[in-house]
């Protein structure tokens, strides 16, 4: 039986299902990806290791930031279809499984238990999207290098081959952390409003691209970002995957907020001061929440760990059938 707590979130499901359409935007496009990887680096504090805020290493961020992005090419048919899911999370069906388990597995099982209870939905992985899950397995990989870095230089090795592991992490990382700053990547709002619209906003589709790229091309430097990011201080969380979705959350909670803004004007032309603040805004959340998880991928490195040896991961009776072919 679904929780009470998600009988909203089912019923507006419901209602807008004839609507449901897979997301496609790129959140920020190479602007706003460049900018928040560079500014994540380059605030990052400075007992993390040095290699990765050098100039070169502050280079590498930049222009890694859109790679996940490069990879979405009719080309590259199977690549994209792959990884599409990656960048975007609909957190009104997302939510409909209750609390949002930590490993993608459990969560496709537990969204696959809810499409069985209700055919009527599309509520499969692509359709929903698997974002936050994408960023806890790559900060996951970021930590397992720095582990990786902490024990060549204890050995007194020679440290550059993980170091550039390192920094391919932290970009790709970044750009993911970055989807998730860009409030239409957490909705079924993602580009144009779906459903009941008391307030008029935009059913058209271009509010993905005119907010994320066209607007932030325009209007958004550097410059502008960095004074938020230089102002706040940096922190270890205490639990990554609880702080990424109370960031996911907050952005968000931004989601209409975004649409009031087009609808005055905020995001055409040079748009209007309130749209740039809050892009701003929105651009310096996704940098200070990047620096941070890379601080924490750092200094939880250092915890012991156990270490994997092979053990066998197939089941007992997987191994029967194996066995009896």
């Amino acid at each position: 039986m679904m929780k009470a707590k998600n009988l909203v979130r089912f019923a507006a499901a419901v209602a807008l299902l004839p609507l449901m359409l897979v997301q496609q935007g790129f959140a920020w496009g190479n602007d706003g990806h460049r900018m928040i990887n560079w500014l994540a680096a380059k605030y990052l504090p400075t007992d993390v290791p040095a290699f990765l805020r050098n100039g070169g290493a502050l280079d590498a961020m930049d222009y890694l930031g859109p790679e996940p992005d490069r990879w979405r090419n009719k080309a590259e048919a199977e690549l994209n279809a792959a990884q599409a899911p990656d960048h975007f999370i609909d957190l009104e069906m997302a939510d409909m499984v209750g609390t949002l388990p930590k490993e993608r597995y459990d969560f496709i099982r537990a969204l696959a238990k809810v499409q069985a209870e209700h055919p009527e939905l599309a509520l499969t992985p692509e359709k929903v999207g698997m974002q936050p899950w994408q960023v806890e397995e790559v900060y996951e990989r970021l930590k397992v290098g720095f582990r990786e870095y902490r024990k060549l230089m204890a050995a007194n090795e020679d440290t550059r081959p993980i170091e550039l592991a390192i920094t391919f992490y932290a970009a790709w990382l970044g750009h993911y952390v970055g989807d998730g700053s860009m409030p239409l990547h957490t909705t079924i709002q993602y580009n144009g409003w779906k459903g009941p619209n008391p307030n008029g906003y935009t059913t058209e589709h271009h509010i993905h691209s005119l907010f994320e790229s066209t607007f932030v091309s325009a209007n958004v430097k550097r410059e502008a970002v960095v004074p938020l990011v230089a102002a706040s201080q940096p922190k270890a969380l205490d639990d990554e995957w609880t702080d990424y979705l109370t960031y996911l959350r907050h952005s968000n909670s931004l989601v209409e907020k975004t649409y009031q803004i087009e609808k005055a004007g905020g995001f055409a032309g040079a748009g209007t001061p309130e749209g740039k603040e809050f892009t701003v805004q929105c651009l310096a959340d996704g940098a200070i929440e990047l620096r941070d998880m890379i601080y924490t991928a750092w200094l939880r490195s250092a915890d012991p760990v156990e270490e994997f040896h092979g053990e066998a991961r197939m089941p007992m009776n997987t191994h029967a059938v194996v066995a009896g072919n």
